[in-house]
């Protein structure tokens, strides 16, 4: 078996002999978090022996990432077209970024948007916003505005933050959907909610113009301070603007907001992560 192959390369064959009983993904990722990198490459290789294609994903992960095994793209290709050819929509997702970006295969943008594509048109979040990418550029497929907002809209409905972003800035300029000012603010909301640096940004400007949402400069500093925090580049210059026109008890209502903003963040974060 071509999986077996190459990871007995770098762990050797006595350790893929072993096989686990009832091996499946989730203990797999459990073991990976746990740092337990043998344990974690046997359940995925005895996942992917058991008919799970997505064994082989993420295996092939380790390898891309360096994570437990030595960085190793062509091994990671490799797996990643014994996944997708047992049609992991995952692994569909990593290789089309491959073929698109040239690592450790050749750059075929037509190859490439294929795999995203067939991924995107069976759920996968990320491909349907990289399949929409590919019809924005026209790349490997033809350009098609409208259809990469669609692409881009079912992502957007799985929580996919930068689909959000790409959707809301596109409803907010007009490229390739009509103008719907209020709908870019709903999107950068949503991102918003998630983080996003861009997201936060934008229902700042929002918020301070008066364009898709009523003017509010106390919280366009929120945000705006929240977006500088988490790097958005022109948010800083946002900040100090906005901090100008208030008053010192809007800046401390402002600044509170944001620090309480921040913290629910966080625990939301630990909640998820079981802390």
């Amino acid at each position: 078996m071509r999986l077996v192959r190459c990871l007995s390369v770098v762990v050797g064959a006595s350790v893929l002999s072993t096989g686990i009983a009832g091996a499946d993904i989730p203990a797999g990722v459990a073991a990976l978090e746990k740092g337990d990198f043998e344990a974690a490459v046997l359940e995925f290789q005895t996942s992917f022996e058991d008919g799970n294609a997505d064994g082989a994903f993420y295996l092939g992960r380790m390898f891309e990432l360096g994570i437990g095994l030595e960085p190793n793209l062509a091994q990671a290709a490799e797996l990643y077209k014994a996944a997708a050819e047992q049609e992991s929509t995952l692994a569909m997702t990593s290789l089309g970024l491959m073929y698109r970006d040239g690592r450790a295969v050749i750059r075929d943008y037509a190859q490439g948007a294929e795999l995203l594509c067939k991924a995107a048109d069976k759920g996968e979040a990320s491909a349907q916003f990289n399949c929409g990418a590919a019809y924005d550029e026209g790349k490997g497929v033809a350009k098609d505005s409208a259809k990469a907002k669609e692409y881009w809209q079912l992502a957007a409905e799985q929580g996919h933050i930068t689909a959000t972003d790409f959707l809301g800035q596109s409803y907010k300029t007009g490229d390739g959907v009509e103008i719907d000012t209020a709908k870019a603010f709903e999107l950068f909301s949503a991102s918003a909610e998630q983080g996003s640096p861009m997201g936060l940004y934008e229902i700042a400007i929002a918020y301070e113009s008066g364009v898709g949402a009523e003017i509010d400069k106390v919280q366009a500093y929120t945000f705006a301070n929240i977006a500088a925090a988490r790097a958005h580049p022109e948010a800083p210059a946002l900040r100090d603007r906005i901090e100008a026109e208030l008053s010192a008890e809007e800046i401390n209502a402002a600044q509170k907001a944001a620090r309480d903003w921040v913290a629910a963040a966080e625990a939301k974060i630990a909640e998820a992560r079981g802390n």
